[in-house]
């Protein structure tokens, strides 16, 4: 992934020294369990562990692949450069895929976790500002048109709730993909024994495959990227409505913009939402992952090679992409600048409009029929589309509507709290009962 989008700690889990690092515990670990079972000596075993302060030449192991062609034997060969003639006990009855397998199934944990972390700051922000515009009153649109008042808080419960369960979707993707496989060629144990894997799955904190065939089964992998792409789609969904919120004839939120920054470099005036367009495009790209990982379920047999290319790109561009953007989207709610004047501003543009769902309904406990009092509400309505008129003037004129309900029964109609008197009902489900935010 390039530097422009990741952060130090989730690019450390994918750079070659810490995928050499991991290889070799899985190495040693299985050659801890093998003396243990007798078969190599406790020699070799405590021989492997005297190489666990060295720090692997990643130019050298590079340079041996370059002769063999084949990146675990290299790594075993450089390993054996620094273990000795004990050497030649290490990789016991294992295949390179046990190593490769377990390997990027521990990279993908580790990532994962850093990915809920971001999840519960996320979250935290959202919630934060959630009860901050709890009552902060703003249209809804349905089709991008003015439909009824909501609240600002409400958007915010919304994002919350389907963060939340994204994340409990992160978590089991976690726990899905946490296995290890040291079971050798096409997954037998032919020349294994499973006490061994057992053993490295409890030292990584792994469980143990059930059945491997040579490889772990991608279906596992696959649904751990389809879950980043769920959740770099509901990222994308909040940047996109902070960004419709920060168009200029709206201008209800937008992005904080900071001393010195720069909106354009033709027009001085601008200040565009770049880190909100940008998430967008983080989303395109992590949901592009998704689909060569399910495309990765399908290998030959007991295995092939053609899902390795594809998870050597995807395992760190997916998490990293990821990582980054869900660390921007929680900065960028944490400063939110919010306008609740323009709310205001634009929740009466039409002068009343927003009440008309109130206004049939009212009719029809009157007596009206239903088709009745959406064509007097209808006709009324399209004046203040079409002339500009007042919505509520324009009822209280309109023969058949006042035949019906009295000028003060029409106005009982047009307070905006009846659309927020259930606005705590909804918080207490998404944060529970207690929380008061």
């Amino acid at each position: 992934m390039i530097p422009r989008y990741s952060r130090p700690e989730m690019t450390a889990i994918w750079s070659p020294e810490t995928k050499f690092r991991i290889w070799f515990e899985i190495e040693a670990h299985a050659t801890d369990a093998l003396a243990d079972l007798g078969v190599v000596p406790e020699s070799a075993a405590k021989a492997v562990w005297k190489a666990k302060d060295v720090e692997f030449d990643v130019a050298r192991i590079d340079e041996i692949e370059r002769e063999v062609k084949h990146d675990v034997i290299a790594f075993l060969t450089h390993l054996a450069e620094h273990v000795g003639p004990e050497a030649r006990f290490v990789h016991q009855g294992m295949t390179s895929s046990d190593v490769l397998d377990t390997c990027f199934n521990v990279q993908l944990v580790r990532a994962a976790d850093i990915l809920l972390d971001d999840m519960d700051d996320l979250c935290e922000a959202l919630k934060r500002r959630a009860f901050e515009h709890r009552f902060t009153i703003c249209i809804g649109r349905s089709h991008g048109v003015h439909a009824e008042p909501t609240t600002f808080g409400l958007k915010l419960a919304q994002a919350w709730a389907e963060m939340d369960r994204n994340r409990s979707r992160l978590a089991q993707a976690r726990a899905e993909v946490a296995t290890c496989a040291i079971s050798g060629a096409v997954g037998t144990f032919a020349n294994i024994d499973p006490a061994v894997e057992a053993h490295v799955a409890a030292k990584l904190g792994l469980e143990t495959e059930p059945v491997s065939t040579q490889v772990i089964p991608r279906d596992r992998h696959a649904m751990f990227f389809a879950v980043l792409g769920v959740i770099a789609s509901s990222v994308e969904r909040v940047a996109v409505e902070i960004r419709h919120l920060q168009r200029t004839e709206v201008l209800e939120a937008e992005e904080y913009f900071s001393p010195g920054q720069k909106g354009s470099s033709a027009m001085p005036h601008k200040r565009n939402p770049v880190l909100t367009e940008n998430l967008t495009g983080l989303a395109r790209m992590v949901r592009a992952y998704a689909l060569p990982a399910m495309e990765n379920v399908a290998l030959w047999h007991e295995r092939d090679i053609s899902h390795s290319s594809v998870e050597r790109m995807i395992g760190p561009d997916a998490t990293i992409t990821l990582d980054f953007a869900l660390a921007r989207l929680t900065g960028v709610i944490e400063k939110l600048v919010v306008h609740p004047d323009n709310m205001e501003r634009n929740l009466n543009r039409f002068r009343g409009l927003v009440h008309s769902q109130r206004v049939l309904l009212a009719l029809t406990q009157k007596g009206v029929s239903r088709e009745d009092s959406y064509r007097l509400v209808q006709r009324n309505a399209m004046k203040v589309w079409e002339e500009e008129a007042d919505f509520l003037a324009a009822l209280k004129a309109d023969p058949e509507v006042s035949a019906a309900m009295t000028a003060e029964e029409i106005e009982a109609n047009f307070d905006l709290a009846h659309h927020t008197r259930h606005v705590d009902t909804i918080f207490a489900r998404v944060f529970g009962p207690e929380d008061e935010g």
